[in-house]
């Protein structure tokens, strides 16, 4: 059996391996539409082809630059109709670093937070008896101080 292509078809635990995905999330992402309904065998086995394989290793780069699924719909979709999908690619990257931006910052604060919480724990004198940590009960105490 070959494809339309001429070439020699996969079947789902090939294309799995060939890209390092679990087989059942290529089974999802037809169950989604990010992937065609593949041809079949008599036996019922899914055959997939080259164009396939590229497909999939569309979905998976995608994925690794912070696009969701449904962005990725949409890309495929574009691409799909044969229409190209820069400018919605361009605003849904732009979109993803405003976000990293904002988490970052979030994590920049929560270092500088947790870093001075240990400075000041280097600092708090040990003690011992039925508290639960200096360093926790010490800045409670701040916080309720400053409230």
């Amino acid at each position: 059996m070959t494809t339309a292509t001429g070439e020699r078809p996969m079947r789902i635990g090939q294309l799995a391996e060939r890209l390092g995905v679990n087989t059942r999330t290529i089974r999802y992402y037809e169950r989604i539409g990010l992937l065609p309904e593949p041809e079949r065998r008599p036996s019922g086995y899914r055959m997939y082809g080259a164009k396939d394989a590229e497909r999939l290793a569309f979905v998976r780069s995608a994925q690794r630059f912070g696009l969701k699924l449904d962005e990725i719909r949409e890309v495929l979709a574009f691409r799909d109709r044969g229409e190209r999908p820069c400018g919605y690619v361009l605003e849904t990257v732009r979109r993803e670093v405003a976000d990293l931006d904002r988490r970052i910052a979030g994590l920049d604060a929560a270092r500088t937070q947790l870093a001075g919480l240990l400075a000041r724990a280097e600092s708090l004198p040990a003690s011992v008896g039925e508290r639960y940590c200096e360093l926790l009960e010490h800045h409670d105490n701040e916080t309720d101080e400053e409230n």
